[in-house]
């Protein structure tokens, strides 16, 4: 008696819900659509709070920094690396400008230098991954325990609120009706987008994922694109930082705890594969407003904070449980199937070549 793998079992059931011709992307992204429509119906109709204005801010500021570094960690996951360190790396630079500030610096100039930080950090990681060889994963599980400790050592273990009035205005402030962590969570995806759709950087960082040997053999220069992009991940991860600081008021050294698996979470419920060579900003985003919804409406509804945690891990289960499917060779197998099928179908009778 033969056993079918659990994604071959479940194609023809996705078969059935979903269109072959929209492809992986498409597909993750009308399943993510009506999940996020139904959660939306559901939290409207046992909280009265979910649907208001000020709740919908709330949501839209909370998801922010997720957001802004998400859109640049999805480039890095297309070319097949990932980084770990990107939780410690906000708490480093928010600890490190709030420290500064609270010494008597200026605004500004600390933000810079915790912005700086996390650039370095993201060099560093990209040494240790492009130029040394270590695994991107192992690599940066060592600099998420070193930003983690340096965060704490600048803090001496205690939270720093010591710090101007001005310093709150990026992370909780307004411009209008809008917050700004939500405009500059805006600014980075549609920045992130460009880049993913119309820069070599994007086509690149595909190439690189899909297959680095066959890239580097076509004159794609693999090692900067990645060095490129573990460094741009460091300055995202920097600048969500002082958002974060800025949003709570101070410096915390626990603060971003587990970011980076919610990030992994929201970029593989967007479509990112985690084999690399496939990810949409886009999807991130979408990704990022079904973990920040959900856990919105949970807190809403007065579930302890360790359930929700529970929850975070049954929705990445769930999510690479999908991409196992929608990738799985009966899935895909019947796409090639239907192309070919149309191709010939397009093809005018007689128009083949004879001998």
């Amino acid at each position: 008696m033969t056993t079918r793998e659990p994604s071959a079992a479940a194609a023809p059931l996705v078969r059935r819900l979903f269109p072959s011709r929209l492809g992986v992307m498409g597909q993750k992204t009308v399943l993510n659509l009506a999940i996020l429509a139904v959660i939306w119906i559901v939290l409207a109709l046992l909280s009265p709070r979910f649907l208001t204005a000020e709740n919908l801010t709330n949501v839209s500021r909370q998801i922010a920094t997720l957001v802004t570094v998400g859109s640049v960690v999805t480039l890095l996951m297309v070319s097949r690396n990932f980084d770990l360190s990107i939780g410690g790396v906000v708490a480093l630079s928010g600890c490190l400008a709030a420290s500064l500030v609270s010494m008597g610096w200026e605004i500004v100039p600390a933000f810079a230098v915790g912005t700086l930080a996390g650039s370095l950090v993201g060099v560093a990681n990209g040494f240790l991954v492009v130029v040394v060889g270590i695994n991107s994963v192992v690599a940066t599980l060592g600099t998420m325990y070193l930003t983690r400790g340096s965060a704490l050592l600048v803090t001496g273990g205690v939270p720093i609120y010591r710090v101007p009035e001005g310093y709150t205005v990026l992370g909780a402030g307004y411009i209008g009706p809008i917050p700004i962590p939500a405009i500059i969570m805006l600014v980075f995806v549609v920045a992130m987008t460009i880049v993913e759709r119309r820069t070599w950087l994007g086509k690149y960082a595909r190439a690189t994922g899909s297959n680095a040997i066959a890239a580097r053999l076509s004159g794609v220069p693999t090692r900067r694109v990645q060095l490129i992009l573990f460094a741009l991940v460091g300055t995202a991860a920097g600048w969500g930082g002082i958002m974060t600081s800025s949003r709570v008021g101070g410096g915390i050294p626990t603060v971003a705890h587990g970011l980076e698996f919610q990030v992994v979470v929201a970029a593989v419920l967007g479509g990112t594969s985690l084999g690399g060579g496939e990810g949409t900003v886009i999807g991130t985003l979408l990704g990022a407003v079904l973990i920040g919804t959900l856990n919105n409406g949970l807190n809403l509804l007065g579930v302890p904070t360790f359930w929700q945690t529970v929850a975070l891990g049954v929705v990445l289960v769930l999510a690479v449980l999908l991409d196992a499917v929608l990738r799985s060779p009966a899935v895909r197998g019947r796409r090639w199937l239907r192309r070919r099928t149309d191709t010939s179908l397009r093809t005018p009778a007689g128009s083949g070549t004879s001998r």
